[in-house]
Formats: C-alpha cells, structure tokens, sequence
C-alpha cells in the first residue's frame, strides 16, 4: 500500500476525531469548522495516517488537537514555513494549514503572502472573527475602522486588510469563502480547495462570541442572509435576494459592479453577469464587496484555469534533474566561483 492509496474500509467522522477535549468558548464558530472537516476527509476517501494539519498560534491553531491525524502546533505567524517544510519533505502527505485573521495575516502577513505566490500543493483554511481571541479582545488586521477594543479604546483607525483581495493580490490561484454555521455550502467550498492543485485558500467568516459577538450578523443573520449574500456558482448569473430577482452587473461603460433588479428599467437575465471563477479581474471585484451597497460573494471567487506548476512539485523536478547528472560534489561547489585564502601575517 502506498500513501496514496485510500482506506481499505470506509472512514468516518469518528475516526478523525481525536480524544483530546475540544476547548474552546461556548458558542466559538471554531466548532462548527471542526464538525464539517471531521465530516468532509472521510467523503475525500483520504487516509487519516497520511493527513497534517499544521497550525500557527491563536484560537484557531488549537485545531491539530482535536484531529486524529498528524499534526504541527506551530509558532506565530510561521505556519506557512512549516506547511512548506512538511509538503517539500513528503509531497504524497496532504497538508491542511490552519490560521486566523490575525496569525495569518499580521505577524504571519509575509509568509502567507509567499506561500501563495509559491502556490504550494496545500488547503489553508483562515478563520475570520475579525478580532485577536486567544489574547483577549485586541483589534486584529481585519477588525473595521472605528472598532473598539482594548487595544484601541477610541476605535480602530486602520483600515482593514480584506482577505480575499490580499490572497488574490499575491498570486493566489483558488480563493474562496464560506461560512462557518452554512456546513453545507463550507465542506462543498473546502472539498473545491481539496480538488485544486496548489494552495487552495479558503476564508471561513466565523463568531467570536466573547470578544466580536455578531462581527458578521449584517449579512450571516437569517433574515438577511437571502439579501445579503451572494453564492457563486461557476456559469452562472450572479442572482441573490429573497425572490431571486436582483443580481450583479458591470456599470457600462465602467469597470464596475452594480446590482440591479430583474423586470426594472428593462433588466433582464441577459444583463446579469455570469460567474466565471476563471476571471482574475471580477474576482478581485467580488472580494471587496460589502453591505449594504452590495452583498458578500461566497463560494470559489477565483479557481486560475492554468495554475502552473505547485512550488513543491517544482523542487522536486529540480532535484530529480540534479540527481540525474550524477553525485554531487559539496567540496568542489564549496570552492566555486571567487574565492581567497586568508593567511596569517608573518611574524
């Protein structure tokens, strides 16, 4: 059997389920993030041996805990650095990196940033609460302007970094979003990241129920949600609302989204834009959506039609070129190029 090879008997939840206490606040969307990747890697028919959950420092990263399968507790801000270093060490392993809105995308901002451009054979999942919960409430790279926390009293003054738009940005090849408490449309999301060959990046818009209760209520709450949000499907007209009958179109004559309504001044279906998550420009468009002009894209926003070789893959090939030309030679490379000898001054 190699490591590829799937279970020989089906898996279940249970059996990546790990024995350790699942401790996080009553009410944490944490959970509900557990549940659907508990219940999604048995339908991926994977092997729990042959699974890694690498994670960084914040509430989120307690995730390899409660996974029966391999795992990396790391330091902040450096899961990328290991998730890299694991798939380069065994690319038949299948990684999961897991991080949060403020691990990933504050002290951990610049390896995230490279192993996107790197587009390492990897699913990353960040959780968003808009908000620093392990250390106590601190207003975190995704809170909004005027947050109030304890580490800005008056209100946050910076402007907050948007996930989706920065992964886009660094060459990310599959971004997605999803919901935490929508298990259904969350483990369809996270099984497209699976499927994708490269780093599949998937935003989780998650509750913070201690420190940022009701972050995302304005278009997660059941009476809005119809209103304020948008389910992407690959060739399909871009239509939400209660009756189906608004939708996204470009502004003419701009490079600009607008939404407009079915049957009003003459819109029609043909009006309405067509998802096509193969298109850089409108998902970057997408991402940068917000209510109450606009509602929030969910799904696969961008999924690149040619994503070129993974980092991890290309080493390898490197390697395998090198190896072929026969054995190296460390004292000869060491000697190459400029070199000189320092002697001692005679005495």
């Amino acid at each position: 059997m190699t490591p590829l090879d799937p279970p020989s008997t089906p898996l279940t939840r249970k059996d990546f389920t790990s024995d350790q206490e699942v401790r996080w606040c009553p009410g944490c969307g944490d959970y509900a993030i557990l549940a659907a990747v508990q219940r999604m890697l048995p339908e991926l028919g994977v092997r729990k041996e042959n699974t890694v959950f690498v994670s960084g420092i914040g509430c989120s990263s307690r995730f390899p805990y409660y996974m029966n399968t391999y795992g990396f507790h790391t330091i902040h801000g450096r899961a990328p650095a290991v998730a890299t270093g694991v798939k380069l060490a065994n690319p038949d392993l299948d990684v999961w990196m897991i991080t949060g809105d403020g691990d990933g995308l504050s002290i951990g901002g610049n390896h995230l940033m490279h192993l996107l451009r790197r587009n390492v054979n990897l699913q990353l999942i960040l959780f968003n609460n808009r908000i620093y919960g392990l250390t106590k409430g601190q207003y975190s790279p995704t809170s909004l302007l005027g947050k109030r926390s304890p580490s800005t009293p008056m209100g946050s003054v910076d402007n907050p970094v948007v996930p989706a738009a920065f992964a886009l940005g660094c060459g990310g090849r599959f971004v997605a979003r999803a919901v935490d408490t929508d298990a259904k449309s969350l483990i369809a999301t996270l099984k497209r990241a699976h499927e994708f060959q490269g780093t599949g990046f998937v935003e989780v818009f998650q509750n913070c129920p201690v420190f940022n209760d009701g972050a995302f209520d304005h278009f997660t709450a059941r009476d809005l949600a119809a209103e304020t949000q948008l389910h992407l499907e690959h060739g399909k007209p871009m239509r939400f609302g209660k009756d189906n009958t608004k939708g996204l179109r470009l502004r003419p004559g701009k490079l600009e989204l607008e939404v407009v309504t079915l049957g009003e001044y003459g819109v029609t279906e043909a009006d309405i834009l067509v998802h096509d998550e193969h298109n850089h420009t409108t998902a970057f468009l997408l991402a940068n959506l917000e209510p109450p002009a606009f509602p929030v894209a969910l799904g696969v926003l961008f999924n690149s039609a040619a994503p070129g070789p993974s980092f991890d893959h290309g080493m390898h090939e490197q390697n395998r070129q090198a190896r072929a030309k026969g054995p190296g030679d460390l004292n000869a490379l060491m000697r190459k190029g400029h070199t000189w000898l320092v002697e001692p001054e005679p005495t």
